[in-house]
């Protein structure tokens, strides 16, 4: 697929002005099996069904589905904006993507270190009720939305097909769709989640959040290692 993928992007930068019908033929059909293909992949919106269980097991059903529709939000809304500015807000800050890559690394091990020793943050100084809402709204846009749906290589993914698409109006428009779709895909796996976490009861949601947490506490260290070879091979 990794080579299957770049190669079907390529021929946008074939296509001839003069050739319409080609172009608004079979190019944009490639272009959106492409585009949907690589960010399924790269997003994997299956795989982060257990995340999604172990970040959320001290939510209500009710809290977990705002979680769940605000993270697929955040997530789309940056992964649109990587296609539209991406790669130009980028190089005016002077963010490498491997520098991101660390950035989210590090931050997420935090997230795993929590989940793995079970600590939790008490705001003596808030009512419960704020509290939880306010945990929703972190939740939501981290680690859910970033670095988790929409990371390093989601957002790097969506540059280099907006980079395809060449500015033009049509396949753009077929990125953004594919994003849509990609982020609802999500959503249906993390409301699905919401059944497997009944099924596996309490006990069985505080087992999985510390193996889910050795697991995502792996992930943040690859992040920042890919990172750093990443500057080094640079």
């Amino acid at each position: 697929m990794t080579d299957a993928a770049p190669a079907a992007m390529a021929g946008w930068s074939a296509v001839d002005p003069c050739e319409p019908r080609r172009y608004a033929g079979s190019m944009p059909v490639e272009f959106a099996i492409s585009a949907l293909v690589t960010l399924l992949v790269v997003v994997d919106p299956v795989g982060l069904a257990p995340t999604f269980l172990a970040v959320t097991q001290e939510l209500s059903p009710q809290h977990r589905r705002q979680v769940a529709f605000r993270a697929s939000l955040i997530a789309a809304a940056i992964l649109i904006g990587a296609a539209l500015i991406g790669d130009w807000l980028l190089r005016t800050l002077g963010i490498s993507l491997p520098a991101f890559r660390i950035a989210g690394g590090l931050l997420l091990f935090s997230i795993a270190s929590e989940m793995v020793f079970g600590l939790r943050i008490e705001r003596q100084s808030r009512a419960s009720e704020e509290a939880m809402k306010e945990r929703v709204r972190n939740i939501a846009a981290f680690p859910l939305a970033i670095p988790l749906l929409a990371g390093p290589g989601a957002i790097t993914a969506t540059v280099l097909l907006a980079g395809q698409a060449g500015g033009r109006a049509v396949p753009l428009t077929i990125l953004i769709g594919v994003i849509a779709v990609v982020t609802v895909a999500c959503l249906a796996t993390f409301l699905a989640a919401e059944r497997i976490g009944k099924l596996l009861g309490i006990t069985g949601n505080v087992v999985l959040a510390r193996l889910l947490g050795v697991i995502l506490a792996a992930l943040a260290v690859q992040f920042v290692l890919d990172g750093v070879r990443a500057v080094f091979a640079g």
